[in-house]
């Protein structure tokens, strides 16, 4: 079961309710996840009128263990890879006891509380999905909804969609050849070691979540096998006595090569798995979203987990690797990453193939307007702030205090914006949506004061 730590040093406190102006354009958010929240927090002290719809039950999105929506990736021991300073939203620190890396089960009581202290919960309607979500014929957006009233459809002139991009499992495409027969499962249906408990364990993956759920099979399951086809440069969570991603950086915004460089001194100090028995890998670091872990350099080096590089074929209750070496399991968990899916919006209107979407700043379609995406990146760093910078500029534009440059200008800066993200990392449905933390949170702070001398002249 999902639980909720509540902060007793922080009592949440309602805002005073803002006005809707009806003169305003009417907006739609869909999702009550952490991007969602913020987008609603920022049109509702914007007197802009909205319509909040969630899934489910609960705020917090992937961060609510067994979530009601039925697609929250969350388990028993997820905890943040981004450090609480990095991670909250800029208006709303997390509480000072936490500890440096917050567990989801105080991320999720940190999202409740920030709900409440802004007063907005009430303009979330929960337990409804939206169906579809297509252009009417004066360019607003019908939005067709079910919940437990029904189904109905209503109109809007902006919909911000916030469904999350880390819910919609992908398996390996081509399949391995071979007959298996014992239990496969992705890592988002992972929930606790009791899975793993006294069974042989395959793990397949480089990323977080597949070493998370590597180190505690070790300690929960008969065997653990770790299968990785492309070696991740893994770093630790901590630096000299401080978090990583405070340690080496400067407040503000830094040019990338010195992101880079500090993932390459991360990268170097943590040192090399090559002597656990991964390959090594064959970019720099920073050329990938980066992973970090603890515990897993211990665990191999105890023998509790065996490195095995990519999976040949499935043979009856074995895993057969390219090295010619074999494991038996009856559980084989594919860490091996989510698709970016939108199932409200028409293909034709709107697809992301290999995960592919290009955006102006990640967030607005040029051929859609009114249309816009909140924390559809991968930064190096957390989603929060970025989505809640968005929201706030989404909120200005529609109130009007913030006006674009030309369709010509957009398109470019697009265009240039999605070439420069993706050569900074390898080509990989992974890296799609890649951005520098500090970059994008400079740039579209540059972009937001430029678009209010446009809109006041």
């Amino acid at each position: 079961m999902a639980y909720l730590v509540k902060q007793a040093h922080r009592a949440p406190a309602v805002a005073t309710p803002v006005p809707v102006d009806p003169s305003l354009p009417r907006a739609c958010v869909i999702g009550a996840g952490s991007s969602g929240i913020a987008a609603a927090k920022h049109l509702y002290l914007a007197g802009i009128g909205f319509d909040c719809f969630e899934k489910g039950g609960d705020i917090g999105g992937t961060w609510v263990l067994d979530n009601s929506n039925g697609q929250s990736a969350c388990y028993d021991t997820l905890e943040i890879n981004t450090s609480c300073p990095r991670m909250a939203y800029s208006d709303f620190p997390m509480p000072a006891d936490y500890p440096a890396y917050a567990r989801h089960d105080q991320v999720r009581a940190y999202f409740e509380d920030y709900v409440d202290h802004f007063g907005f919960r009430d303009t979330i309607t929960f337990d409804t999905t939206v169906e579809d979500v297509s252009r009417t014929a004066d360019g607003r957006w019908a939005v067709r909804v079910s919940g437990p009233g029904g189904t109905e459809t209503r109109t809007y002139d902006a919909v911000l969609v916030a469904n999350g991009h880390h819910w919609d499992a992908r398996w390996p495409e081509p399949a391995y050849p071979g007959d298996f027969d014992v239990e496969q499962m992705h890592s988002h249906d992972y929930r606790s070691g009791d899975q793993l408990a006294g069974r042989d364990v395959v793990v397949v993956g480089a990323g977080n979540s597949a070493m998370d759920i590597a180190v505690e099979a070790s300690e929960r399951a008969r065997t653990t096998t770790w299968s990785v086809r492309r070696s991740e440069w893994v770093l630790r969570k901590w630096f000299l006595g401080k978090p990583s991603d405070q340690g080496l950086l400067p407040p503000g915004w830094v040019p990338w090569w010195v992101t880079a460089l500090r993932l390459r001194i991360g990268a170097t100090t943590a040192g090399s798995m090559t002597k656990y028995g991964l390959p090594a890998p064959t970019h720099k670091p920073g050329q990938s979203h980066p992973v970090q872990s603890e515990r897993i350099r211990e665990r191999l080096a105890a023998g509790a987990i065996t490195a095995r590089p990519a999976i040949e074929r499935l043979d009856g209750d074995r895993v057969v690797f390219v090295d010619g070496t074999s494991a038996a399991a009856d559980l084989v968990i594919w860490a091996t990453g989510y698709r970016v899916s939108f199932p409200f919006l028409a293909p034709e209107l709107v697809s992301a193939r290999d995960n592919e979407l290009p955006l102006w700043k990640r967030a607005v379609h040029p051929d859609l307007p009114g249309l816009y995406f909140l924390g559809l990146l991968q930064p190096i760093g957390a989603v929060m702030p970025l989505a809640e910078a968005q929201a706030a500029w989404i909120a200005e534009t529609l109130r009007g205090d913030y006006a674009p440059p030309s369709a010509a200008d957009v398109r470019r800066q697009m265009a240039e914006e999605h070439r420069r993200d993706t050569r900074q990392f390898y080509s990989s449905p992974r890296h799609t949506m890649e951005v520098d933390f500090d970059h994008y949170l400079w740039d579209l702070a540059r972009e937001r004061r430029k678009g209010r001398a446009r809109a006041a002249s």
